[in-house]
């Protein structure tokens, strides 16, 4: 079987609260899932290509705390990782870099701070800056949400991907909040229009719940990387077993 282009990716997502992983849906609701090392290492052993870990507290205490598990992980796991949550200045990214991550996901602090994402990436490279964008689809169309979806900006999706992307943002990892932790499927339409509109790899997120769901993002979609939590994180979609599946559906993987 012959593939065209670059692997797609698949991305565990752990939010780190209090030093345990959580998982929410519609960014509330939160249950407990287990010890973020242990899951990033399994994850890693168990073929993810990338993973992320969001500081979903985020405050001063909880900050420290999430820096010396960033330095853990790191000795752990033998794959990249991006770290987000609570990052609004070049303090912060210089922090966790330093502690061991390989990339920087940044989300309201960009929105408030634009400028942020020139600096980041004229500093380290464009491959270190992600940039998060929370949408939803009101009735007026696809808009930015901040503050962990609480706030909505009058900032549509697509402008705002467009100006991440001129900035020098190497990826955007964009969520659907309507799809956040529902397991109906990913924003399908909207990541399409995402990739024809900017010219930098995007990362699906929200709405993962069966391997079908994947398949889609990547092939109705276009996306680069598709992101999940919960279904990994309580065993329901084993990644051996959907990198196998999406293989076989002529899906370019890393097995």
């Amino acid at each position: 079987m012959s593939f065209n282009g670059l692997a797609k990716r698949i991305i565990p997502c752990l939010d780190v609260k209090n030093d345990e992983t959580v998982k929410g849906t519609n960014f509330v609701h939160l249950r407990k899932a287990g010890d973020p090392i242990a899951l990033g290492k399994a994850y890693s052993e168990a073929g993810a290509d990338e993973l992320v870990f969001l500081d979903i507290a985020a405050s001063y205490e909880e900050r420290k705390t999430f820096t010396n598990m960033v330095s853990r992980v790191a000795r752990e796991i033998n794959i990249p990782f991006t770290v987000g949550g609570g990052i609004s200045t070049m303090e912060d990214v210089e922090r966790l870099l330093y502690a061991g991550a390989d990339k920087v996901s940044i989300n309201s602090a960009a929105i408030k701070n634009p400028g942020l994402i020139n600096q980041i990436s004229k500093k380290y490279g464009s491959q270190v800056c992600v940039c998060a964008i929370d949408a939803r689809l009101d009735e007026d169309g696809w808009y930015c949400y901040i503050k962990g979806g609480r706030e909505r900006v009058e900032l549509s999706l697509f402008d705002w991907a467009k100006e991440v992307a001129d900035r020098g943002a190497g990826e955007i990892l964009f969520t659907s909040m309507d799809h956040d932790g529902v397991k109906q499927g990913f924003a399908n339409e909207a990541l399409a229009e995402l990739a024809e509109t900017v010219p930098v790899p995007i990362i699906a997120s929200g709405g993962a719940g069966k391997k079908e769901h994947f398949k889609d993002a990547f092939l109705k979609g276009k996306a680069d990387a598709a992101l999940a939590a919960s279904v990994f994180h309580f065993g329901e979609i084993k990644i051996p077993e959907l990198k196998a599946y999406l293989r076989n559906e002529g899906i370019n993987v890393r097995l």
